[in-house]
């Protein structure tokens, strides 16, 4: 069985992602440099997570058919601790049309 994020990609097309600058390729992280926008001198975001439609540079495919994270094994923190399942996850899967999962997926 395919695993619902795998045909999902709603939470990359429905969140701003911030997180530590310390996360970032420059700083000794993992999350490519190219991908990321500056916000203060502690903060980066994902770009193209602060637009009004947000949608992560980093997601490939189409949301709610075939959507994975580019960068999957680099993700910032936000998104590896964003669970399947949980009612955010089902909050913006359901805003994208798609069934609401079971809690506890991940």
């Amino acid at each position: 069985m395919t695993h619902p994020c795998l045909t999902c990609g709603a939470c990359c097309a429905s969140f701003r992602v911030d997180f530590s600058i310390h996360e970032s390729q420059e700083q000794g992280g993992h999350v490519p440099s190219g991908l990321i926008e500056e916000v203060t001198a502690t903060t980066c975001r994902m770009r193209g997570t602060d637009w009004a439609r947000p949608r992560c540079a980093a997601l490939v495919g189409k949301v709610g058919e075939k959507a994975s994270c580019g960068i999957y094994e680099w993700r910032p923190s936000p998104c590896r601790e964003f669970a399947a399942g949980s009612d955010a996850c089902n909050r913006v899967r359901l805003r994208h049309g798609l069934p609401a999962l079971e809690t506890g997926l991940l």
